[in-house]
């Protein structure tokens, strides 16, 4: 059980960060300060709302979403680890890895010089992991709320044995129409298409989507750009120690099919992820850590 009182009393910082029962009354950590506001569920260590001040959310939220342990969260920043996608040879385990099913456990909340907010949780082996994964490791999120949202999980492994894993940060942005956005920064990138099965190279500047997508973009760490004309607003993707950005957005059909969306869910959404798949796994060593961040924010070029 997650006690709510003792959490706020040990990490609580008054007007800025708090706990809170939210959403079929799963724990939540709350930030507020001068920059904007986060909400960051501790199952899942799930960030599903980030609001720089005087803009709207920048993630995207299933209204459909279960807000119940044993299921993911469908929307805002889901963490997946330790393997992306499904399991590679139990179809039984859980797609995305078990890091996201289950609660994180608060480490610390603190605020730097610059004014920002940091909450830092811990996921680390247990009985309970090891019925999924049979590794030593331990999973630390590190969340930095300012002007932008910083989001890095980091992974050591502190067993005596070398392990791969693969992972991503598979955040959901808010559009006012799939039609209405376009996305820069992967004009002669290499990908994967999952829905065909075969590679391609971008030739086009801008990608437009308009029909179901699930690429994954290759050997790459550049930022990317959504550029959503009727919000005349430009959110900037960075990331780090990541190799693959995955962009995903389902469709009509596929979306129609899954249960925690919206039949027309997809209009409004789409996914890009700082993923490490594929080609590019995390190989560690006993004792080595690796971090993969996603850097989040609104891009002031004026361009609309």
């Amino acid at each position: 059980m997650i006690d709510i009182d003792e959490l706020d009393d040990k990490f609580s910082i008054e007007g800025e960060v708090g706990f809170a029962e939210l959403e079929e009354d799963l724990a939540f950590i709350t930030v507020s300060n001068k920059y904007g506001d986060a909400d960051i569920c501790l199952y899942g260590a799930h960030v599903t709302s980030f609001k720089p001040r005087n803009s709207m959310d920048l993630l995207w939220m299933s209204p459909e979403s279960s807000f119940e342990v044993g299921k993911p969260i469908r929307g805002g920043i889901p963490v997946c680890f330790p393997w992306f996608g499904p399991h590679k040879t139990d179809s039984e385990k859980p797609q995305h890895g078990f890091a996201r099913l289950m609660y994180w456990e608060v480490v610390s909340t603190s605020t730097n010089a610059a004014g920002e907010s940091i909450v830092k949780l811990t996921l680390c082996s247990s009985d309970e992991t090891k019925a999924y994964w049979p590794y030593d490791f331990c999973a630390e999120m590190t969340f930095v709320v300012g002007k932008k949202l910083t989001v890095t999980l980091k992974v050591t492994n502190t067993s005596d044995q070398p392990f791969d894993y693969t992972c991503a940060l598979h955040s959901y942005y808010s559009l006012s129409a799939i039609e209405s956005i376009t996305i820069e920064g992967l004009q002669g990138k290499t990908y994967y298409n999952q829905l065909t099965g075969e590679n391609g190279v971008q030739e086009e500047e801008m990608l437009e989507i308009n029909e179901p997508l699930t690429r994954h973009y290759l050997n790459t760490e550049t930022p990317v750009i959504i550029a959503d004309s009727a919000f005349r607003r430009r959110i900037k993707v960075d990331k780090a120690g990541s190799k693959v950005t995955t962009v995903w957005n389902p469709g009509a059909e596929t979306c129609a099919n899954i249960g925690d969306l919206p039949d027309d869910g997809y209009e409004t959404f789409v996914c890009v992820e700082a993923t490490n798949a594929f080609d590019y796994p995390v190989h560690l060593n006993a004792g080595e850590s690796f971090e993969t961040s996603t850097v989040i924010g609104i891009d002031d070029t004026p361009v609309f």
